[in-house]
């Protein structure tokens, strides 16, 4: 199907009349830091205009929305609300699961080489508790499965990857990785930063225990306001940390002090909540769920897969190698390039000049699409390219 469909053209150019950044910039670099959406931009203003000028009085409102964040979070990985937590970032959710397992000495954790270092450094300092971090070696830009079941034993208690690669965005089939987890005994944690507001999951069938995700990529949110799913049934599992006023079920009464420990995922957030951030993130939250974000089969995900596709056969056309595996089962929202034997850092610069934002990743020219990028955009990024290249 065409980018020019008429019914396509539509429903994404409402989407793009929706993110500011389109009336300037062609912006290829959401597995990044995305953009604000314009929803998200709004709930920003309304809510500083409402502190400055009425202080505490708004808060109630404020936290009620709140809670619709956690309702659509949860509605997105077809998940219980009781199983979400509201976090600052992946990293915390990483953090979270990290610190609080009850590991024993000669435990160990299962994952990849390339990881993002935030699903690498959590895991690797727990070496003073006698545990290891087993990291498992990529074959070239793809995840072979059956390495990282050869990695795993009876002491195995969890095995941690990325959904989606953050270099060149080799998208893993997450119920495989669940069944090998599981096999061993251990649970899945899956880093979705990279895959969240992309393509659509169920954790339940999936077979995932633990999921963080900021929302400052592809769900078009500030940094700062993160999503945590746990499964129910693992709640007891996890000693809890960070425990604070905002963790006990009495949370609202300061002045009975009992250590009843809430019996939901929320338990883990602690203190006061970043307000401001999450009703931004619920914003574009609302906004995505409105062009089908949460369907069984996302309507957002093929544009953004049709769009790659539309990208990568421009940049073959202009003399770029493709590093990333662009097979249908595991291609994503991310494809990264050599061009020629230009320097990565030269290319982007080059496009900053003519207000295309692409990234450097692993050595390559990394380029994330979004829903509402057209097809102006990616010529305007060859354009870019070619200027690079001196042409």
């Amino acid at each position: 199907m065409s980018l020019s469909d008429d019914l396509n053209c539509t429903i994404w150019q409402t989407f793009r009349d929706e993110m500011p950044i389109a009336r300037r910039w062609a912006y290829f670099d959401h597995a990044a830091v995305s953009p604000l959406s314009r929803p998200a931009q709004q709930a920003l203003e309304t809510w500083s205009k409402e502190a400055a000028n009425d202080g505490v009085v708004p808060w109630s409102r404020w936290t009620q929305r709140v809670e619709r964040v956690r309702e659509l979070a949860a509605r997105l990985m077809h998940a219980d609300p009781q199983e979400i937590a509201l976090v600052p970032n992946t990293t915390s959710g990483i953090g979270l699961v990290a610190e609080s397992y009850p590991w024993q000495p000669g435990d160990n954790v299962v994952t990849l080489g390339n990881e993002f270092p935030s699903n690498l450094y959590p895991w690797m300092n727990l070496e003073r508790l006698g545990v290891e971090t087993r990291r498992v070696a990529p074959d070239g830009v793809k995840i072979d499965a059956g390495r990282l079941a050869d990695a795993c034993d009876e002491h195995t208690r969890i095995v941690s990857v990325s959904w989606v690669g953050y270099a060149t965005g080799y998208r893993i089939h997450v119920q495989q990785i669940a069944e090998i987890a599981h096999d061993h005994g251990a649970l899945l944690f899956l880093d979705a930063i990279q895959g969240l507001g992309v393509f659509p999951i169920d954790v339940r069938d999936a077979g995932v225990d633990f999921l963080a995700a900021d929302g400052h990529k592809w769900l078009l949110g500030p940094e700062g306001a993160g999503l945590f799913f746990m499964r129910r049934e693992l709640l007891n599992r996890l000693r809890p940390t960070r425990v604070g006023w905002n963790s006990v079920v009495q949370r609202f009464n300061y002045q009975e002090i009992d250590l009843n420990i809430r019996k939901e995922a929320a338990r883990y957030e602690g203190g006061s909540a970043n307000l401001v951030g999450f009703l931004a993130l619920g914003a574009s939250l609302e906004m995505l769920s409105s062009f089908g974000l949460t369907a069984k089969a996302s309507p957002i995900a093929e544009q953004i897969i049709r769009i790659g596709e539309m990208i990568c056969q421009q940049l073959e056309r202009s003399g770029a190698h493709i590093v990333s595996d662009r097979s249908e089962t595991v291609r994503s929202g991310i494809i990264a390039f050599t061009l020629r034997n230009l320097d990565p850092a030269h290319v982007k610069r080059i496009c900053l000049e003519h207000d295309v934002v692409v990234s450097c990743r692993g050595g390559y020219l990394r380029v994330s699409p979004h829903a509402y990028t057209n097809e102006e955009d990616v010529q305007r990024l060859v354009n870019a390219l070619r200027k690079s290249e001196g042409v």
